[in-house]
């Protein structure tokens, strides 16, 4: 690796203030886990890393609300958030998908706002976040003033590792809603280990009445340049009775909508038909309740 500064701020104020937004060489690192990896392949080659571990207990708590909605720090190690209590009560996807997301050693460094703001769209998290229609809340600098933005985690990235954070803003908090009775599941496809990088991750969050499906939020990502949305096969069970026909015509539209790509995991073509089994799947597993990661 290259010679390069590493500066360790005390406050998210003086981090900012530290990165450069006409210079892609600076970069602001959380755990590090990704950045680390791109460094030694030579890929990056950074001037200056802003740290951001001693950015305090706020930026790496878990808190709930009365209503069941979720606050998390981003500098949240995974692990934290797959031990929190509060997330298992509140979104108990996200518990059972951190098991299965890369491994342990990974999860106690890397923190929740890293995960995000990488924009690597193999990672587990950003469907399920989409899914359960959680937002980030992002702190920039804009002349002299800092201010905050939020962004729907759907509308966060923008492309194959790309996402639409400016280069001196970074996530502050990862903010979930009340799930109410909202149902949900995720299902990965790896060609490797359980916990590899999945080839297809499928991400679903339905509110139903017995087997009728009030709204559906579907999700597919790794299989495609970004977490995206699938609302052709979310029209498609809104407002119908879950039986096999119901399922196939979901598999159906989400196979026509996802635009899938190929890569070492595997062919769009193969993709596209994972994705028609395993948007029925995780369908059927969210109305079950059982929400299992595979």
């Amino acid at each position: 690796m290259t010679p390069f500064e590493l500066v360790e701020p005390a406050s998210l104020d003086e981090a900012i203030a530290l990165l450069d937004p006409d210079d892609s060489t600076v970069r602001p690192i959380a755990g590090g886990t990704a950045l680390m990896l791109m460094m030694k392949a030579g890929v990056f080659r950074p001037t200056r890393l802003v740290s951001l571990r001693k950015l305090g207990a706020r930026y790496s708590s878990v808190a709930a609300g009365k209503d069941g909605a979720l606050t998390i720090g981003a500098m949240t190690p995974l692990a934290a958030v797959e031990r929190s209590p509060e997330v298992a009560r509140a979104a108990p996807v996200i518990t059972r998908t951190m098991r299965r997301l890369s491994n342990i050693r990974v999860r106690n460094v890397a923190t929740i706002g890293g995960n995000l703001a990488h924009g690597d769209p193999h990672m587990d998290l950003p469907p399920v976040l989409i899914a359960l229609r959680a937002e980030v809340a992002v702190v920039g600098r804009e002349g002299a003033r800092t201010r905050e933005r939020t962004i729907a985690v759907e509308d966060l990235f923008t492309g194959y590792f790309e996402t639409v954070l400016a280069k001196n803003e970074l996530i502050a908090e990862l903010r979930i809603p009340a799930q109410g009775r909202s149902r949900a599941a995720y299902l990965k496809v790896t060609t490797g280990s359980a916990e590899d990088w999945p080839a297809l991750g499928v991400a679903v969050a339905l509110e139903a009445e017995g087997a009728t499906v009030k709204s559906a939020r579907v999700v597919v990502s790794a299989a495609t340049e970004k977490a995206t949305r699938l609302k052709a096969a979310e029209r498609s069970l809104a407002g119908a009775t879950i039986d096999d026909r119901t399922l196939a015509r979901a598999g159906d539209a989400a196979a026509d909508e996802a635009e899938c790509i190929s890569d070492v995991r595997g062919s769009a073509a193969y993709k596209r038909e994972l994705t028609r089994v395993y948007v029925a799947r995780a369908v059927r597993q969210a109305l079950d309740g059982s929400g299992a990661t595979h």
